[in-house]
């Protein structure tokens, strides 16, 4: 026998109330953190490593265009992660899907810093590297909106949009972590990206410790999320039998409107802060 609506209300509410609001906020803030730190590492090298060591000698500017169209390929693959992970999101919840979405991340991440050069490999270094980049947009395309569903649906009544600054603050968290270990690493060995040398032990190995440091970051988001229960909304849905099948078809019928707004209103946003956060770069 099912339960009464005002039962199944009472429920999600005892549930969203016996969650720690700051376990919500750390596991929320924190995942995006360590989403944003891989894909801001792969910005800072995509200029200052990857022209050096994934791409064939010759003309300068035509491999940091090569290495910048790779990196571009993560925003590709970031609305169709938003559409993969969203989907099974709706389907079997939401905890899975940020594991997923966290899981995704890391081992692109991982990988990339264990990835042999072109003069290892040939053309096959590239491919791979473009590979890997397009994981990465996979995995944080699932995993900020997936965040502000996390932080939202166990909000307070009145307290959604606090609640949805949280995950906001995991993109510049993740920035500085990545851009200032990377600092960090090319002043203690002594790098000039003006006169690189590829014999170096920043271009040989040094540039791979923030790729392999994020398994450490990832176990640590996993530990976080694996402690959380599903979201009260998404229970409360799956108990009254309201789980959409196709949540796209439902998402373009019924708000076809603020997709565009918010795609668009982004759009200039990303645009602006990577051209002063990613192909500046290449100036200084």
């Amino acid at each position: 026998m099912s339960k009464a609506p005002d039962v199944l209300v009472d429920e999600a509410v005892a549930a969203r109330d016996a969650v720690p609001r700051s376990r919500i906020v750390v596991a929320s803030m924190v995942g995006t953190s360590i989403e944003f730190y891989d894909f801001y590492i792969y910005a800072t090298a995509a200029v200052a490593v990857f022209p050096h060591l994934f791409f064939p000698k010759g003309n300068d500017t035509t491999a940091l265009l090569a290495s910048l169209a790779t990196f571009g390929l993560a925003f590709v693959a970031r609305p169709l992660g938003s559409i993969l992970f969203g989907h099974y999101g709706d389907r079997i919840g939401r905890k899975a899907t940020l594991v997923g979405s966290l899981l995704t991340m890391g081992i692109a991440t991982f990988v990339i810093g264990l990835l042999p050069t072109y003069h290892s490999i040939g053309l096959l270094a590239p491919a791979l590297l473009a590979l890997m980049r397009f994981c990465q947009g996979l995995g944080l395309g699932g995993e900020w909106s997936g965040a502000a569903l996390l932080a939202t649906e166990t909000a307070k009544p009145g307290k959604r949009a606090w609640a949805a600054m949280w995950p906001q603050l995991g993109a510049p968290i993740g920035f500085f972590l990545a851009n200032g270990l990377f600092l960090i690493i090319a002043l203690v060995m002594g790098h000039d990206n003006a006169n690189p040398d590829l014999d170096s032990a920043f271009l040989s190995w040094g540039w791979r410790i923030p790729f392999l440091l994020s398994a450490i970051m990832v176990i640590i988001g996993l530990y976080v999320r694996l402690k959380l229960e599903e979201t009260p909304v998404f229970a409360r849905a799956v108990e009254r039998g309201e789980k959409v099948k196709t949540p796209l078809a439902t998402v373009f019928k019924t708000s076809w409107r603020q997709l565009i707004i918010g795609t668009f209103v982004m759009l200039a946003t990303y645009t602006l802060f990577y051209i002063m956060t990613t192909w500046v770069l290449s100036y200084g």
